[in-house]
Parts: C-alpha cells; structure tokens; sequence
C-alpha cells in the first residue's frame, strides 16, 4: 500500500487517502492533480469490471436462450 511506501510523495499519500465528496481546499495543486490522477484511474477500473460483467452475462443470456 501506499501509506507503508517510504518512496511515495506525500501528495500521494493524501491522494490516496481522500474520501469522496471530502473537503478539497486543503489540498495543494500537485495534490489536487494526483487526485486526478487516481480518480481517472479508478474510473478506468470500474469501467473494466463493468465490462466484464457484461461480457460474462451476454455469455450466459446467448447459453439460456437457445
């Protein structure tokens, strides 16, 4: 994890610490942009998970239907 990499910068360490709709005014602009940057990587996993998901249903709706 993040929090036990002694190489990580401390804006990433907030970053990954951050909860949803939590206060952003603290945050420096570097820290604001790892945010970012972890954000668009989360959606980018979710979507991935959707994806597979879909996948795995159309599988099984094509099996069932005939």
């Amino acid at each position: 994890m993040i929090e036990d990499d002694p190489f990580a910068t401390p804006a990433a360490r907030k970053a990954q610490a951050h909860t949803l709709g939590s206060e952003l005014a603290r945050l420096s602009v570097t820290e604001l942009e790892a945010l970012v940057g972890d954000l668009e990587a989360e959606i980018a996993r979710v979507r991935a998970a959707i994806e597979a998901k879909r996948a795995t249903q159309n599988a099984a709706d094509a099996l069932f239907r005939r």
